[in-house]
């Protein structure tokens, strides 16, 4: 009898642990939906305060002289070329994609490709990374090698970002490069950043560890968590490796240059005054985490910068005419940078090739730089 009751009973307890799965399920969705609802909403209250100076920055934006746009372009054309020295020296120090027949500008062409790539997919860095990724993988290049240095670009690049949010938020919060600026959007952020660095330097060594517990039941997350810490420590390795210098300063070169189009564009604009480097580096950085929301040719980072310039002071209409330019060249650079580099790049993409001799992951790649030069 209590055999029959309990066979009786266990299509009740699936259900009950069905419906408690379902229910828990449900409230993850809600919670993310909530959130991305929440990033729009932002967004769209941005947007409206950036409409009143839509028109006045239009008409400011006619009286633009053709050579500080020239001049504009040649600013982010360094800065992106910062961002191919740097992307070559990680993605490809073995210069692989120039064998085979490819040519030797082939890793340029893909650095220019992946760029462009991020200005047409939605998600900013990280649809670049995937457009790269394909590309790379196309060329023969394994995914877990592909997968663990591209995680190692976007991780200096971020440290590089942070590390400037703190130098330029601590100067400003001191009066060392202006007068005195607002705590909460200086001195705050720059707290932030530096604890964020400290926190990444301390998870990715606890990472290991965890790593090696998840390993027998969950080998996927185990791979990726020591792929996580390995890009940290790989970081961390170049920013004190001076083998690596040159990496580190294209990636600073893309940051300095692409802010320097920005501050560029108030004086093409007659901007008067002009807000300070720092101003604009601290509105471009903090205002640029924005970037997140999934919208295409990074417009969340573009509008959320915009929200930062006004917080600091600076009129509606200069903010919006300057963002307008800013936008206008730091798009089209890299797109057509990267629309004539895929156009060399489209017979060696035709054919897919793996590198099935290239599995191997975890090898710290300031050493692989370094083997590739010697």
């Amino acid at each position: 009898m209590a055999r029959a009751e309990t066979v009786s009973q266990e299509p009740q307890r699936k259900h009950q642990r069905r419906t408690r799965q379902l229910l828990s399920d449900a409230r993850g969705r809600l919670k993310s939906h909530a959130l991305k609802l929440l990033g729009f909403a932002f967004l769209a209250y941005l947007v409206l305060r950036l409409l009143p100076g839509l028109e006045q920055a239009l008409e400011a934006l006619q009286n633009v002289g053709i050579w500080w746009i020239v001049g504009g372009m040649a600013v982010e054309i360094v800065s992106e070329a910062g961002y191919v020295i740097s992307w070559r020296g990680i993605l490809d120090p073995e210069d692989l994609l120039s064998q085979e027949g490819r040519g030797r500008l082939t890793g340029q062409r893909v650095a220019w490709a992946q760029l462009a790539g991020g200005m047409i997919v939605p998600g900013g860095a990280i649809g670049s990374i995937g457009v790269g990724a394909w590309m790379l993988h196309r060329l023969g290049i394994s995914t877990d090698r592909v997968g663990e240095r591209q995680l190692t670009l976007m991780t200096l690049n971020t440290a590089i970002d942070a590390l400037a949010i703190a130098l330029f938020g601590l100067g400003l919060a001191s009066g060392l490069f202006t007068g005195k600026e607002n705590l909460a959007l200086t001195l705050l952020p720059a707290v932030l950043a530096g604890l964020a660095l400290v926190l990444a330097l301390a998870v990715a060594r606890g990472e290991e560890h965890m790593a090696e517990r998840l390993e027998a039941k969950h080998p996927k997350i185990a791979k990726g968590m020591r792929t996580l810490s390995l890009a940290v420590q790989n970081t961390k390795s170049m920013l004190g490796d001076r083998d690596s210098k040159r990496i580190v300063m294209g990636a600073v070169a893309y940051l300095v240059f692409d802010i320097a189009v920005l501050w560029g564009a108030f004086f093409a604009l007659g901007a008067h005054p002009a807000p300070g480097f720092a101003v604009v580096a601290m509105s471009y950085l903090v205002g640029g985490l924005a970037g997140s929301i999934p919208l295409p040719a990074n417009l969340g980072a573009v509008t959320g910068i915009g929200g930062m310039l006004i917080a600091f002071g600076v009129p509606h209409d200069e903010a919006i005419a300057a963002l307008v330019l800013y936008e206008a060249i730091g798009y089209l650079v890299p797109l057509i940078g990267g629309a004539v580099a895929y156009l060399f790049l489209r017979s060696a993409l035709g054919a897919k090739g793996d590198d099935e001799s290239d599995e191997g992951t975890g090898t710290p790649l300031t050493s692989e730089a370094g083997a590739a030069r010697a």
